[in-house]
C-alpha cells in the first residue's frame, strides 16, 4: 500500500518537472503577426501575416482604414503599407507622391517613416498592406 507522504512527494516532483519544462517553440506552420495601432480610440490590433497576401482594410478591418498611426513589425518580415486598396501604388490621386512605405523590423510611428523620397508622414493614410519574409 502507498504511503500518503510518498505519493505526495512523487506527485509534487512530477508537477515541478512539468512546470519547469521549457516552453515549446511555435511550429513552422505558425503564422507570424504584426501589430498596428490607431489614435481613434480603437487601440492596437494584432494582424496575422500570410506571406504576400494583400490585406485590404475593409469589412471587419474597416475601423483601421486610414487610421493606422503605428506598426510593430517583428524581425524577419518586411511590410508595405499602401494608400490605395489592392496593395497597389498606381492610383491617379497618388501619382508622384509617397503612396507606399516599406518597413522592416521595429516599431514605427507613421508621422515620420522612410518614404520613397525621404522621411514622410504616412499617418492615417493606409488602405491596404502586405507582408512577406525577408
Amino acid at each position: 500500500m502507498f504511503k500518503s507522504k510518498t505519493l505526495f512527494a512523487s506527485t509534487l516532483t512530477a508537477l515541478l518537472c512539468f512546470v519547469s519544462a521549457a516552453p515549446t517553440k511555435p511550429g513552422p506552420d505558425a503564422s507570424p503577426s504584426i501589430q498596428v495601432c490607431t489614435t481613434a480610440g480603437t487601440g492596437c490590433v494584432t494582424l496575422p501575416v500570410v506571406s504576400d497576401d494583400c490585406v485590404n482594410l475593409t469589412g471587419g478591418l474597416s475601423f483601421l482604414d486610414q487610421e493606422i498611426t503605428t506598426a510593430t513589425i517583428p524581425g524577419g518580415l518586411i511590410c508595405t503599407f499602401f494608400q490605395d486598396f489592392g496593395c497597389t501604388a498606381t492610383g491617379v490621386t497618388n501619382a508622384g507622391t509617397d503612396s507606399e512605405i516599406v518597413l522592416q523590423e521595429g516599431t514605427w510611428n507613421f508621422l515620420s517613416v522612410p518614404g520613397l523620397s525621404g522621411p514622410t508622414n504616412f499617418n492615417d493614410l493606409t488602405n491596404s498592406l502586405t507582408c512577406s519574409p525577408l
